[in-house]
């Protein structure tokens, strides 16, 4: 743990259940928690911290003051954001959420200019592309959680598939979140076989639909909200391989420079995570109809980004 600081910025659902997860891991040795309604915040760091003490964690939970309190971060979680509402337009949601995301930036700009930032703010990838403008930081710094969620999401429906292997499957996905997700099933296994030798082509589109849908679902089951259990959860394995130097491999929102032939955007592919961030992006062999998809992807992230280099940026 090595007295390591971790910084939560919006403390909804998923920002709550990311600090209540590293706290019983033990993962770090304070946490501090920022939201623009202070008592709500405080309010969960005391609970939180209390949840800690029964589980007999050192993790330290507290509520940020101000932006100085999160001087000595070693990693920034950003979940702040609003929800798309009823008519609200996609690109209002994007320059809402863009002004928030820039916002938090600025404090981090000045107290914690060197920790890494892990974005959770929708829409996904045009969120990080939003903090790497906004805070100037080098690519390695600013990281987006998507690819472990959607990834887990097709482990869940590939076991619902096949009925066996739970634990024991291995699925990758790129590219960004909903339509836009690509799916890698020669990359997806079960205790290390292959998906296209356990199941028909058919039963595979089906997986990736659903996949595709995973959140949708559950928004629709909910009425009131969105998935906050497994963002928390793949949200906490970034900061774990960050803070403890894991040098792991998972599929993050990360701003290319030249890799799979694009630069200046942000696309979903999988990157080391050690200490230093982004420790190395890998560049997979696709095959033409993924890096067909995986160009769709990429048009729609620089859709947005257009938007916000016309509309806010300027």
């Amino acid at each position: 743990m090595d007295n390591k600081k971790v910084g939560i910025i919006g403390v909804g659902n998923v920002g709550s259940t990311l600090a209540y997860t590293l706290a019983h891991k033990g993962i770090c040795s304070k946490i501090v928690l920022k939201d623009i309604r202070e008592n709500i915040v405080q309010a969960m760091a005391l609970d939180i911290s209390q949840s800690a003490n029964a589980a007999k964690s050192h993790t330290i939970v507290t509520p940020a003051k101000s932006g100085v309190d999160l001087k000595g971060c070693d990693i920034i979680v950003i979940t702040a954001g609003l929800p798309r509402k009823p008519g609200m337009s996609r690109d209002d949601l994007l320059l809402t959420n863009a002004k928030i995301v820039s916002s938090v930036i600025e404090d981090i700009k000045i107290y914690a200019p060197k920790s890494k930032l892990i974005i959770v703010s929708n829409p996904l990838d045009a969120m990080v592309y939003t903090a790497i403008k906004s805070s100037g930081f080098s690519r390695n710094q600013v990281i987006g959680m998507a690819g472990i969620l959607d990834s887990a999401r097709m482990s869940h429906f590939i076991l619902e598939k096949v009925g066996y292997g739970a634990g024991q499957i291995e699925s990758s996905v790129m590219g960004g979140h909903g339509d836009d997700m690509v799916p890698l099933p020669n990359y997806s296994t079960v205790a290390g076989v292959a998906l296209p030798e356990i199941l028909s082509k058919n039963d595979i589109n089906d997986i990736v639909e659903k996949t595709k849908n995973g959140g949708l679902q559950i928004v629709k089951l909910l009425e009131t909200g969105s998935a906050y259990y497994a963002p928390a959860h793949a949200t906490s394995l970034m900061v774990e391989a960050i803070l403890d130097n894991k040098r792991k491999i998972y599929p993050c929102a990360v701003m290319l420079d030249g890799e799979y032939g694009y630069e200046n955007i942000v696309g979903g592919v999988p990157v080391m995570l050690g200490s230093n961030g982004i420790e190395k992006i890998i560049e997979l062999n696709l095959n033409n109809e993924q890096k067909e998809l995986f160009e769709k992807s990429i048009n729609s992230v620089k859709e947005l980004a257009n938007t916000l280099e016309e509309k806010f940026f300027n």
